[in-house]
């Protein structure tokens, strides 16, 4: 039981490092990731600079507005040099500064104060002593508190900066943060310390919690605005890249089926090389030998004989067949007699037809003259004459037809038969090298035609249906000078 199991692990294992590797399919998925982690990483961090760099300027234009406000009121009161606004905030110090009277002080400080309370957007402003205790605040509750345990006041008294700041939403349970009303979105928490007069320690701190609006507007306009070019950027380049490995993955498709082929058409060369060698001679003898019986043998073997010679023959037709589709096609193009040709072709199977009851009616101009090879031509020919006489056992018609295109240096041969027709997944498969729905058939003759029309600028097509019929479109490029097929009907 366990062998069984491991077999058939193995066996899946195969058949999976067996499957056909799906660039469009992999590439898809994982650079839809890639770009997708890129852009959400670019537009976080975006966002995160924009919200911090607006923020920290905010702090920045108010700490210094604040501080130019302390330097004026202390020169507007005159006071005397020494004393700085810091140390005026607490009001315990009164009348410890001397040749400053108290009077002077308290002045100079609710004047700084009053600026502070008008400050625009604001939602809370506190001042605190060095001792952390509150000794001005917009809010009358926070007046004589004394705020210990928050880091962030401590930092700031000990850093020495000139403005810290920070935004986030209302935190609850600090003392500090009882707002008059609540920010919507966010507030910006700045600390700006008061120095004493000689600049090097801080004695007291302003702290003031914002809500700018002009500022929350552009941030989120910013966020609409970076995510938007974000995505819209992604998404491009992702479309792009997918358009590119799309079109890539395509032409590697059809050049590993044109290798593939390739190599077939390769080995089946070196077969066929050694068929027609093996079967050339005893075929040849076979039908000399089958000839001579014929003559002397009687009426009712000469039937079996001539089903001998009939076979032979076909498979003659095999080995050239098979010979002539893996050829190297020439690329020296002239310019062919498209009727003559085809009155050739009509000429070498009018046996045929007259024993398959075959009818051939032609709408042909006096003159076609096209650019091709003749003994190609002639092959393509052949190899549609005998396919249209095959559909047709029991007889039918067999259609000629060529047509000029109007303004164009092209024109077209039309040939339609009769006969049992294809269905549409046969129609589909007929230009595929050994499809036949012949039996017996090799499948290389509507190969070789596309193959030869293609290779001088020309094209194929074909349409069919069962019980109606096939037709099949030669698309050829004129000949220099000639612009003369007139279109005329003969019966053929």
């Amino acid at each position: 039981m366990h062998m069984l199991d491991a077999r058939i692990i193995e066996k899946e294992a195969q058949a999976i490092s067996l499957r056909p590797f799906n660039l469009l399919r992999w590439f898809s998925v994982v650079s839809l990731l890639i770009i997708a982690s890129v852009a959400v990483g670019l537009g976080y961090v975006s966002t995160r600079f924009v919200v911090t760099d607006s923020v920290e300027r905010d702090a920045m234009l108010t700490a210094q507005f604040i501080q130019a406000m302390a330097q004026a009121e202390v020169r507007h009161a005159r006071i005397v040099a020494g004393v700085s606004m810091g140390e005026l905030l607490d009001p315990r110090n009164d009348g410890t500064f001397e040749g400053l009277p108290i009077k002077e002080a308290v002045a100079a400080r609710t004047e700084f104060f009053d600026h502070i309370k008008h400050l625009p957007d604001t939602l809370l402003a506190n001042a605190y002593a060095e001792d952390r205790t509150v000794v001005w605040s917009t809010n009358p509750e926070l007046i004589g508190r004394r705020i210990l345990g928050d880091e962030d006041l401590d930092e700031s008294f000990e850093s020495k900066v000139s403005v810290s700041a920070s935004y986030h939403k209302a935190e609850e349970g600090r003392d500090e943060q009882r707002f008059e009303r609540e920010p919507r979105y966010l507030f910006i928490e700045n600390y700006i310390p008061m120095f004493d007069a000689t600049g090097t320690h801080v004695v007291s701190m302003v702290e003031i919690y914002k809500e700018p609006q002009d500022l929350v507007r552009r941030i989120q306009r910013g966020y609409v605005l970076i995510w938007t070019s974000t995505l819209l950027g992604g998404l491009l380049i992702y479309l792009g890249l997918f358009w590119i490995v799309r079109r890539a993955a395509g032409m590697m498709q059809s050049q590993q089926s044109q290798l593939i082929a390739s190599e077939t058409f390769v080995a089946l060369g070196e077969m066929s090389s050694a068929v027609a060698h093996s079967l050339r001679n005893p075929l040849a003898t076979i039908r000399s030998s089958a000839e001579l019986a014929h003559e002397v043998a009687s009426q009712g073997a000469q039937k079996n004989i001539g089903d001998i010679i009939s076979q032979v023959d076909r498979m003659s037709r095999w080995v050239r067949d098979l010979l002539a589709s893996l050829r190297p096609v020439d690329d020296d193009a002239e310019a062919v007699d498209l009727l003559a040709v085809l009155k050739d072709t009509q000429l070498a199977f009018s046996q045929q037809t007259e024993r398959y009851g075959v009818r051939v009616e032609s709408r042909l101009p006096p003159s076609a003259m096209v650019i091709s090879q003749k003994v190609l031509l002639t092959q393509i020919l052949n190899s549609l004459f005998s396919n249209a006489l095959e559909a047709m056992p029991k007889g039918g018609r067999l259609s000629l037809e060529v047509t000029l295109l109007a303004d164009s240096r092209q024109l077209q041969l039309m040939l339609s038969d009769t006969g049992k027709g294809m269905s549409e997944q046969q129609e589909r498969m007929v230009f595929k090298p050994f499809f036949t729905t012949k039996q017996g058939g090799l499948g290389v003759g509507l190969m070789l035609v596309k193959r030869i029309m293609e290779r001088f600028g020309g094209a194929v097509s074909l349409t069919s249906r069962q019980a109606e019929g096939t037709r099949v479109c030669l698309t050829f490029n004129l000949a220099g000078g000639d612009h003369g097929a007139q279109h005329s009907a003969s019966g053929g």
